[in-house]
Parts: structure tokens; sequence; C-alpha cells
């Protein structure tokens, strides 16, 4: 049995329909087969898979950024989701990776990801400071959403009773009233996929920040973003703010830049696949989501793509060769 084949014991693998004669083989880690992010790798890899000759792809069911990123860095993965501020301090070798860091390289952004902070209505809970010393979930375990909640929590001196767990279990314990609520990756500006789900059995409330908390966190959290939310009539949610960061592809730099200039090629030039599998994506100009949210240099293939496009990549995308 290969190394690759024992180390992903007990993770879930999507297995495409694949080419016959391909002579590169990549996984992608993704994250929780219930997010809708999954769907969005699903998708991806089913374009390379088509459209980049002699690649084979298969996605991975992981525990999202920081898992990816470790994964990359044992030679698990090839390539997968990552978000913008994790994978800044990933490859700067701090916060998580303190001393650690991984060598990691970005192909491309596909979307913003608000952190949505999701309770049950009849929890009695109406601010952010309310979740003090409530069981709350702060994001999937090993993701950027948990590590980015309890970075946020702590800045803004509150203190929740975390309670672990995947997305699946975390859904079933809110719905059972066991834990008052969770933070979750928005889909866009839209509420994701579980959230509705648990909405469909219980009311919820999407938390605010005051504005003295958006002030601590801009001060205090320059790698993230706070934004707003419009109101959506869909969701009958009203406008809110939060915080936010970048969601993307990054790869191992063993990654050849053929095969990462095909496939970002073949993902800037889709216009149907991902945005059937994230309605956000409809419409969405993935090469400018890229240069405004990405914080670690392009593959040398990505940047290949980039710049036969004329796109102005700033100095801090630049691959270290070409600096």
């Amino acid at each position: 049995m290969s190394l690759r084949n024992i180390l992903l014991g007990g993770a879930a693998v999507f297995a495409l329909t694949l080419p016959t004669q391909a002579s590169e083989r990549l996984l992608i880690g993704s994250t929780s087969a219930s997010s809708s992010h999954y769907g969005y790798f699903v998708a991806v890899a089913q374009l390379v898979n088509e459209r980049v000759p002699d690649v084979e792809t298969s996605v991975v069911e992981t525990g999202a950024t920081l898992d990816n990123l470790r994964r990359i860095q044992r030679g698990q993965v090839d390539l997968g989701l990552v978000t913008t501020n994790v994978a800044h301090h990933a490859l700067a070798g701090t916060n998580e990776f303190d001393g650690q860091p991984v060598e990691t390289q970005l192909l491309w952004v596909y979307t913003a990801a608000p952190q949505n902070v999701v309770v049950r209505q009849d929890a009695g809970v109406s601010s952010m400071a309310d979740l003090q010393g409530m069981r709350f979930n702060p994001g999937i375990r090993g993701s950027a959403t948990e590590q980015t909640s309890e970075a946020v929590f702590e800045a803004l001196g509150i203190a929740p009773a975390h309670v672990r767990g995947s997305t699946t279990d975390v859904v079933d314990m809110i719905k059972d009233n066991r834990v008052i609520g969770y933070v979750k990756s928005g889909a866009g500006t839209r509420l994701d996929a579980s959230t509705l789900d648990i909405a469909t059995f219980t009311s919820i409330n999407v938390l605010s920040l005051t504005n003295e908390q958006q002030q601590i966190l801009r001060a205090e959290m320059p790698d993230i973003s706070v934004v707003d939310i419009p109101a959506s009539p869909d969701d009958g949610m009203p406008a809110y703010t939060t915080w936010s960061f970048g969601v993307g592809v990054a790869a191992s730099p063993d990654l050849s830049e053929e095969t990462a200039y095909q496939i970002v090629r073949t993902i800037m030039e889709d216009d149907t696949a991902q945005a059937n599998a994230m309605a956000e994506l409809r419409g969405a100009n993935l090469a400018e989501l890229t240069v405004t949210y990405g914080t670690i240099p392009l593959h040398p293939g990505a940047y290949r793509w980039f710049s036969e496009q004329g796109i102005d990549v700033p100095a801090h995308l630049m691959p270290v060769s070409a600096q």
C-alpha cells in the first residue's frame, strides 16, 4: 500500500471519472463534505480532469485550511482550499505555524468568506458579548474559521465554552439544543447550506459586531477584514457586520510550473461549472479576487498566466523567482 493511501486512511476521497493514461495524479484537499465549498472543489476537479491533458485529480474531504496546509507540508495533498489570512501565517511561520513555516504558493482566490456567528433564536443571545460561557462551536476542528474565531473572541475579551466537532456533528448538536450555535463561513453574502439546514429546524439569528468591536478588530487583527453584509430577503436575515477573509487554492512548490499554469488557465477560462457549484461565483472575477485578497506569492505557473493577461500583480504576490 502506498504512503499516500496509508495517511489518507479514514479520509473521504471523492474519486472522479479519470483519464485512463494520465501521467500526473493530484490530490486536492477540500473541507467537510457538508460544506458548499466541497462541491466547489468537486467542480474544480472535474474541470481539471476534462481539460488538462495527462492530469487526473481526486478530492479529499479534510478539516479545511489548517489541515490542508499541514497535508501540503507533509506531501499528502498537492493543492487545496486555504484562507488568505491563515496562508499568510503559514508561510511566515506565525500563529499556529510558529517556528514551522509551510512552503506553499497561491494559485487563485475564488470568493470572500464572511464569518457568520449563528445562534439559535431561543438561546437568549443577542450580542457577541452574550456568548460568554455559552456552549458554542468556533468552527470545524483544524479550519481557518476555528483559528480566526478564537483569535477574534480573545481580542474582544469573550470566552465561550467551545465545543469541537465536524460540521455535521455540530449542526446536529445545534438542532438538538446541545450547542447554542457556531461560526460558519458564508457562501459569499449568503448563509452557508449547513446554516440554512439548521434554520429549517429552528429559528436562528446572526450576530453583528458593535462599532466598538469593529474598531478593536481593525486595530488588532489586520489580517482580516471587517465587512457589512446586506439584508437578505431570501434568508430572512437583516443586515449585519462581521469579519471576513478570502478563500482560495494554494499548492505545494513541488507542483510543476506547467501543471499549475494549465490548471489556473482552465479555472480562469471557465464561466459555467464553478458558478453552477457555487451560485455566488456567477459573474465573479477570479483574477480580481486573487490580486485583491491574496496574501502569499503566486505559484510561478499562476504568475505566468496573470502575466500573459497583462494583469498587474502586487509586489507581495510576486513569486520569489520574479522579484
